[in-house]
C-alpha cells in the first residue's frame, strides 16, 4: 500500500498544480516548427496529420525525459520486481514473457528494456501513428530486436486481421502510458484482455483520474483520497490537454476499465506507486493483472 508522506512542500504542490501547463505550452511550441516543415498540413482535410506529426516532434523531444522519470517503475514492473505499488529486491511476478503485445511503443523508448529480457520470444509493437511507426522501425534495428520485435501500424481494433495474431494466444501484454489516448477505451482494454492467453499477465503502469477512494471492485488496493476540488482541477485542464498532447486524457478512469469491464482476473496487483502525494494532478497505477 503508497506510503503516505507529510513533508512536502508548497513548492512541491504547485508544480504538481503547474505541471500540465507547463507540458500543454512545451507542446504548442512545436507547433510552428511542424507547420513551417510541411505547408500543405496547414489545409483543412489534412488537419488530422498536421496534429499526428506535431506530436511526433513533441514526443521526440520530451519522450527521453518521460523515459527517464519513470524507469525507477517502468523497469522493475516490466522485470516482475513490483507489487502493491512497491519495488522489490527480488522478483514477485514473472518478467514479460513468450509472446508480447506491446501497445503504443511510440518510437521504442523501451526496446533496450525489452531487449534485455530473454524470457520473450516475440514482441507485436502496435503503434498507429505514422510518424512514431517509422521512427519504431529504425529503433528496432537499433536495439537488436530485428526478428523479435514486428511493428504492427495499426489501431487495437485491426490487430486481428493486421497481424493475423489469434484471440487467447498472447502471454504478456504490456501497456506503459499509453490506454490515456486509444479510442474507445472500455470496448479497445476489453479486446486486449482477449488476446491473452489463461494465465497470461498484464503489465500495467498509466496514468489515470484523480483518486476518490478504492481502486473499483478491489477493497486491498486502498489509494489516498485526494480532494474533490483536485478532480475538478484535473476536469478543467483536461478540457485543453488532448489537444496538446496526442489526444491523452487527464480524466481516464483506466483502473475500473481494467478491473470491471476487461473480464474476470484470477490475480489483481495493482496500485498507486509508493510514496505518491495526495496532490498529484496526474496519479498513476502501476502492477501485473493475471488472466
Amino acid at each position: 500500500m503508497p506510503v503516505m508522506k507529510e513533508d512536502y512542500s508548497l513548492w512541491d504542490m504547485l508544480s504538481s498544480l503547474l505541471f500540465p501547463q507547463k507540458f500543454i505550452l512545451l507542446s504548442l511550441t512545436f507547433l510552428p516548427r511542424t507547420m513551417l516543415s510541411n505547408p500543405s498540413l496547414l489545409l483543412p482535410w489534412n488537419f488530422s496529420q498536421l496534429k499526428s506529426l506535431w506530436f511526433t516532434h513533441f514526443w521526440s523531444f520530451v519522450g527521453p525525459q518521460v523515459r527517464e522519470n519513470s524507469s525507477a517503475m517502468v523497469i522493475p514492473l516490466l522485470s516482475g520486481h513490483i507489487s502493491r505499488g512497491i519495488t522489490h529486491p527480488t522478483p514477485v511476478h514473472p518478467p514479460l514473457t513468450g509472446t508480447v503485445l506491446e501497445i503504443g511503443p511510440g518510437s521504442g523508448m523501451w526496446l533496450p528494456t525489452l531487449s534485455q529480457i530473454p524470457s520473450i520470444t516475440k514482441i507485436y509493437g502496435v503503434e498507429p501513428n505514422e510518424g512514431n511507426a517509422a521512427s519504431l522501425s529504425q529503433s528496432v534495428k537499433s536495439a537488436g530486436l530485428e526478428g523479435k520485435y514486428q511493428v504492427i501500424p495499426v489501431g487495437i481494433e485491426d490487430l486481428e486481421s493486421a497481424a493475423h495474431i489469434e484471440k487467447g494466444s498472447v502471454d504478456s501484454v504490456m501497456t506503459v502510458m499509453c490506454l490515456c489516448s486509444i479510442p474507445e477505451p472500455r470496448k479497445n482494454i476489453k479486446m486486449l484482455y482477449e488476446y491473452l492467453k489463461p494465465g497470461g499477465k498484464w503489465y500495467v503502469y498509466e496514468h489515470v483520474k484523480t483518486f476518490d477512494g478504492e481502486l473499483p471492485g478491489e477493497g486491498e488496493h486502498w489509494q489516498p483520497r485526494q480532494p474533490r476540488w483536485l478532480g475538478w482541477y484535473q476536469s478543467f485542464m483536461n478540457i485543453f490537454w488532448p489537444h496538446f498532447v496526442g489526444g491523452c486524457e487527464m480524466c481516464r478512469d483506466t483502473s475500473k476499465y481494467l478491473l470491471q469491464d476487461a473480464g474476470p482476473w484470477k490475480e489483481v496487483d495493482l496500485a498507486q506507486p509508493a510514496n505518491s502525494p495526495w496532490f498529484q494532478t496526474m496519479p498513476h497505477i502501476i502492477g501485473v493483472l493475471t488472466k
